[in-house]
């Protein structure tokens, strides 16, 4: 794909990010769109938030690592998008339903690193000793492809449909729970919606941060002391609007709350 193609899109989904109003998918429109085109639209669009809103890049979010959407999508691995500090929001916050497109929860494990992972060669019990902790974390996802009509291409591009984030209060040292055992339960407005476990997350959420500092670390790339990582959703996806009260807990690591408004 021309840069002058990748800079459009790049633009066009930031356009529809900023304005709150969705696109066409962008595999209707390219059919022979890559997945390094995508990522580059996304670094295109990432940057036009940097510089719009300075704002900076805080961690990392994963995506697809259950074999169901896997399958869905027509993909082999799973995606991943950059988190940045204007979607940090606190446990119990209030979000403004209107602000976003389409929003969707997820049920997540997030790690907070201690010290750098570099790539390739990483390994599980490597990104555990790097972890300086595990919490509860909701993932707001929201897509600005219109009706969520999307193709892995498309979420890549849209920096992995992120939206925002919650961290639960809760920290716990990843090497005293089996996190692939852990289970997950997300209630809206005070009823079950959805469960899950840790072993969602290519099989132990350790997992998918091994392959993404893998990923990455064949970039030039490593993950930061400091950056906060979403290693994927343990349950099916939850859509919220405004007047919902969602409540996650995860067996051993706590939980989190959020509201919208």
């Amino acid at each position: 794909m021309e840069p002058a193609t990748i800079e459009r899109y790049g633009d066009e989904l930031f356009d529809a990010l900023s304005m709150g109003k969705p696109i066409c998918a962008l595999t209707d429109r390219e059919p022979g769109i890559t997945l390094d085109d995508a990522y580059a639209i996304q670094e295109r669009l990432v940057a036009r938030r940097l510089a719009a809103n300075g704002e900076r890049i805080v961690g990392k979010k994963i995506g697809v690592t259950s074999r169901a959407v896997m399958d869905m999508l027509g993909v082999d691995q799973p995606d991943f998008g950059q988190l940045l500090s204007g979607m940090w929001v606190a446990d119990g916050a209030v979000i403004e339903a209107a602000a976003m497109i389409a929003p969707r929860a997820e049920g997540e494990i997030a790690f907070v690193l201690k010290k750098d992972l570099r790539g390739p060669g990483v390994t599980m019990v490597d990104v555990l000793a790097a972890t300086d902790y595990v919490s509860p974390c909701f993932e707001i996802v929201d897509s600005r492809i219109r009706d969520w009509k999307i193709r892995i291409q498309d979420t890549v591009a849209d920096n992995g449909s992120a939206g925002a984030f919650v961290l639960g209060e809760a920290r716990v040292d990843p090497r005293k729970v089996d996190l692939a055992l852990v289970g997950m339960t997300l209630e809206k407005n005070g009823a079950v919606a959805t469960t899950g476990a840790g072993a969602a997350a290519l099989g132990h959420p350790g997992h998918a941060i091994a392959w993404l500092a893998n990923i990455l670390g064949c970039l030039g790339v490593s993950l930061k002391a400091g950056e906060v990582l979403l290693s994927g959703s343990l349950g099916a996806l939850v859509p919220a609007a405004g007047g919902d009260h969602l409540a996650m807990s995860i067996g051993g690591l706590g939980s989190t709350n959020i509201f919208f408004a």
